[in-house]
């Protein structure tokens, strides 16, 4: 299957009902794409169905899960990935990415809690991944997540996601401000850990803003405006790696549709100088 950079494009936007009748009545033209976390649209009927499925007529979508629980030692979903593929398929959605992380535990937990960084988890995370692969008969990207506390850790994060994501042999979706997040509550240098990523498997990126509680303690909320520092990042990361999709997330204190057209701008004017900045060199 090819490549979800070859399935969406330039700078999306998390679709959430709050602003979901204005986007049908005027879809703007800078999103490039939409994503949507099947399990609040699976089961949705009457009108908002009727608008979603309008939605996903006209533009191109991506899935990202919330309640996989890829990491835990509850048995794996089975009927939960199969409904997700038919809910795929239903409304030609392109793709679908999770967490590194896991959400039950003899029932949900609702949360992300933190998978120990150990070889043994390793294995188990990239076999329950791979499951998820042949039933959906397509790859997924698994998502780098924030996370407060290391709970027997052997590892680095960045040796644990590494190694998941290559015994799983999945792609990528890159998290810029998790990335920062993690490096402020967890000391280590944010661009190193951006150097370390494989990036033949980046499929697409989040990029979202955080709660400072402290100077030393950022709380991932996507509640707030992205800050400086996580744009600078981002740029980052394409210099490194080209331009790849960019998905906008705001979960919280979701403000006018305006505000949010903004900072999507924001990602496409810097997709746009790396792109420019790269003709030149090549011209």
């Amino acid at each position: 299957m090819d490549s979800v950079k070859n399935l969406v494009h330039h700078a999306g936007l998390g679709l959430r009902r709050s602003f979901l009748t204005e986007i049908v009545a005027t879809a703007p033209e800078n999103i490039g794409f939409f994503e949507v976390a099947p399990e609040n649209w699976m089961t949705i009927g009457g009108k908002l169905g009727k608008q979603f499925r309008s939605m996903t007529e006209r533009f191109d979508f991506i899935c990202h899960g919330l309640s996989l629980s890829i990491g835990s030692t509850d048995p794996l979903d089975e009927e939960f990935v199969a409904n997700v593929k038919k809910f795929m398929h239903s409304h030609q959605i392109k793709f679908y990415s999770e967490h590194l992380s896991y959400c039950s535990n003899q029932g949900h937990l609702y949360d992300l809690m933190p998978i120990p960084f150990t070889s043994e988890a390793v294995s188990h995370v990239a076999k329950r991944i791979r499951r998820v692969q042949d039933i959906l008969e397509q790859k997924i990207a698994i998502e780098n997540v924030s996370y407060y506390a290391a709970p027997g850790q052997e590892m680095d994060e960045i040796d644990f996601f590494n190694a998941v994501i290559e015994e799983a042999d999945c792609d990528v979706l890159i998290d810029i401000n998790n990335i920062y997040v993690n490096s402020v509550n967890h000391g280590y240098d944010a661009e190193t850990f951006l150097r370390a990523i494989p990036s033949h498997r980046i499929a697409y990126a989040h990029i979202a803003g955080h709660y400072v509680e402290a100077d030393d303690f950022l709380v991932d909320t996507h509640g707030a405006d992205i800050i400086d520092p996580v744009w600078k990042l981002l740029a980052k990361a394409y210099e490194l790696y080209g331009v790849f999709p960019t998905l906008l997330e705001r979960d919280f204190n979701i403000p006018d549709l305006t505000v949010l057209l903004k900072e999507v701008d924001a990602i496409r004017s810097i997709q746009n100088a790396w792109t420019n900045q790269h003709q030149q060199k090549t011209a």
